[in-house]
């Protein structure tokens, strides 16, 4: 049986860090319109610099990490809302993933020769040029005994948050849009957004007719275009003040905020026994001079290291 998480004395120093109102979920009475605003906070600083990245592909992985959890957020069940692209550019993979209990997490993959020739000709590339042509799928996944629900369209448009609106219009066919930012402030790395989707009615209560429908929906599309990066990592400004300036004369009713939290899942009890499906050549293989093999989490950065002779391999 596997030793859970909190119970593991082997797992690695990783901040123990709640972020209590990351997400703030709110509707709008009376309009097909429900959305969540989202801010890391001091949670992005400390995810993004466990890694050694350009602040280019800070900037990317911080709206990635925004997207995920804006996303998450909507769902009614235990499980994890992740995002994976995949491209010919600089960065040829990113991931990002958030469970239903606001864990978050991240990694990315450079080809760093790449990276230094597009910096060299532009300093500040776009989220396209960055990722190149490739894929990005989102997947939500209930658990080992369900199946996963996952879709995937080609990456179209020069930033995350046109990527994410062209996968609802492609792959679900549901009316989105989001807004989503990243920059290092004076306070450190800070990232947030903003996730609308158009619903059929507000919460049940009644359906409003088409023609009400699209204009209620537009309103608050042209509405939320009038946020700003400043405002939504500003964290002074309290998350209903902000949302009550863009939709007051909208029926905004607010719900009650949702935590994000440091989400890596690694254990050294799980690696070890990752390990312990390979056989004795592999495991062979894998041992350093020092009769150590070292596992890297992707995620949180971190080396596990375990003596050759404690990794009983797998029998036939």
């Amino acid at each position: 049986m596997e030793t859970p998480a909190f119970l593991d004395r082997d797992r690695p120093d990783v901040p123990d860090l709640v972020v209590p109102g990351g997400v703030t979920p709110f509707y709008l009475q009376g309009r097909p319109v429900r959305g969540r605003l989202v801010r890391l906070g001091v949670l992005t600083d400390v995810l993004l610099t466990r890694h050694d990245h350009h602040a280019v592909v800070n900037r990317l992985a911080g709206k990635a990490l925004a997207l995920v959890a804006g996303l998450a957020a909507a769902l009614k069940f235990q499980g994890a809302f992740s995002l994976q692209i995949k491209g010919d550019g600089p960065v040829t993979m990113l991931v990002a993933d958030c469970t239903d209990t606001g864990a978050l997490r991240f990694y990315a993959r450079t080809d760093e020769d790449a990276l230094n020739t597009l910096l060299q000709e532009t300093p500040n590339p776009t989220d396209r040029e960055l990722l190149g042509d490739g894929y990005m799928a989102l997947t939500v996944d209930q658990g080992p005994d369900t199946d996963r629900h996952q879709g995937i369209v080609d990456i179209a448009g020069d930033d995350l948050a046109a990527m994410a609106m062209h996968y609802f219009s492609t792959s679900e066919q549901h009316a989105c849009w989001v807004y989503l930012c990243c920059t290092m402030t004076d306070a450190g790395w800070r990232a947030g957004g903003l996730v609308l989707e158009r619903i059929a009615g507000e919460g049940g209560t009644h359906v409003v007719g088409q023609d009400d429908a699209d204009a209620s929906w537009e309103t608050a599309t042209i509405l939320a275009s009038t946020l700003s990066t400043r405002e939504v990592l500003d964290d002074t400004l309290a998350p209903a003040t902000l949302l009550h300036r863009l939709f007051h004369e909208e029926g905004l009713h607010v719900s009650h905020p949702r935590a994000l939290a440091y989400g890596c899942r690694c254990s050294r009890a799980r690696l070890a026994s990752v390990l312990e499906g390979f056989d004795t050549d592999d495991l062979d293989h894998m041992c350093q001079d020092d009769g150590l093999i070292v596992m890297t989490c992707e995620f949180c950065n971190i080396d596990f290291r375990f003596p050759r002779k404690d990794i009983a391999p797998r029998t036939a």
